[in-house]
């Protein structure tokens, strides 16, 4: 019997549900990026704030390009990298599971919001990579591969989304 109070249910839960989503339905079968999109949705359950500070259902683009913007100022840190991360993690997250909520998105003098928002988070996710120390080939190319299949991912969070839905 699965049990709500078990901090690893839920990591089983969410794991198993994106490995349904990207092997079944979009036939990706690439277990490192399938366990980062898993542990994504985890950590934001756990420790992430689904709703940002600002009360509105999303980032705006203005904070997200703001943020970019500060991370790639700084010399190459691990603080800086993980800022990037984070965006990314943010503008995938809300792209992939709640994309109605970025029609309310400010991007001034942009014409597709959503698109604009998700080039944000593929942006982040190039910056992260090139912060990774030289030593640190894994998650570089993990995340250059989250930059350069970004939609693909989006793709999979609405299928966990409507897998989510089915049950």
């Amino acid at each position: 019997m699965i049990s709500a109070h078990n901090p690893s249910d839920i990591d089983r839960f969410f794991r198993g549900l994106t490995e349904y989503a990207f092997h079944t339905r979009l036939g990706i079968v690439d277990p490192p990026l399938v366990d980062y999109v898993s542990l994504l949705l985890v950590r934001f359950l756990r420790t992430e704030p689904a709703v940002p500070s600002r009360g509105s259902a999303a980032v705006v683009s203005a904070d997200v390009a703001r943020l970019l913007v500060e991370a790639a100022g700084q010399r190459a840190s691990a603080e800086a990298r993980e800022e990037c991360r984070h965006i990314g993690d943010l503008t995938l997250f809300w792209s992939g599971l709640y994309p109605e909520a970025l029609r309310r998105v400010d991007t001034p003098g942009c014409a597709d919001r959503r698109a604009a928002y998700r080039e944000m988070g593929k942006r982040a996710y190039r910056l992260a990579s090139v912060l990774e120390p030289a030593d640190a080939a894994d998650a570089r190319r993990l995340f250059e591969q989250l930059s350069e299949e970004y939609d693909l991912c989006v793709e999979g969070l609405s299928e966990v989304r409507k897998i989510w839905g089915e049950g």
